[in-house]
């Protein structure tokens, strides 16, 4: 709220919080913001006669919202998870995220399937698989149609390692130059800092708080 963030990319799990921040924004706007004494404030102080708060809305990815646990399809995956084979980090190098694939926990099922409860953890790697490559889930069930998972998991390595290859060469890049990276922080935090107090002022004085100008 004090950034004035219009989407906030969450997981679904999330959501409940994100529709608490929205509640009070809302409640927020319509006990201070209106009137015409507040309008008054606000254009002596050159600030904005309308809501202080905006009402931020989830940005939550159609596949991949709730990855879970390569030890266990029904946990979600976490990187406080003392288990660090239960997860891919973003920066596993290839040979560690192929191992860790290789190792995850699957069944004796003949077959790949989607959506099956019974097989938690095959919905789970098809539903890494469709969030790093970006193919629709038909395509991806034609293509694992018949695979066993000896089969697949190679697969599956390849396509999170090509889809984590680009991040990992930003990242290296940016953390070559560490006078342009600690530049950037600086900035971004004076600029985060000035929109902050901006709209903390506004919060003021739409509760009457600061002095009448």
């Amino acid at each position: 709220l004090i950034y004035g963030a219009d989407k906030v990319p969450v997981g679904e799990d999330q959501r409940q919080h994100l529709e608490l921040t929205r509640d009070l924004a809302r409640r927020f706007n319509d006990r201070y913001c209106k009137g015409g004494a507040y309008k008054k404030r606000c254009k002596a102080a050159g600030f904005y006669a309308g809501p202080v708060f905006k009402e931020p809305e989830a940005m939550i990815v159609e596949g991949g919202s709730r990855v879970m646990s390569l030890a266990d399809g029904r946990s979600k995956m976490s990187k406080s998870d003392k288990n660090d084979n239960s997860r891919i980090n973003l920066l596993d190098p290839p040979d560690v995220i192929a191992r860790k694939i290789k190792s995850c926990k699957t069944d004796a099922v003949v077959g790949i399937e989607w959506d099956n409860p019974d097989r938690p953890e095959a919905t789970n790697l098809l539903n890494i698989h469709q969030a790093c490559s970006g193919l629709p889930k038909e395509v991806i069930a034609e293509q694992v149609r018949g695979m066993s998972w000896g089969d697949y998991k190679p697969l599956l390595s390849e396509v999170v390692v090509e889809h984590l290859r680009p991040i990992q060469e930003r990242y290296r890049e940016v953390r070559a130059d560490e006078g342009l990276l600690e530049d950037v922080l600086r900035r971004g935090a004076k600029d985060a800092n000035e929109r902050a107090q901006r709209t903390a002022d506004h919060a003021r004085l739409a509760m009457d708080f600061l002095p009448r100008f």
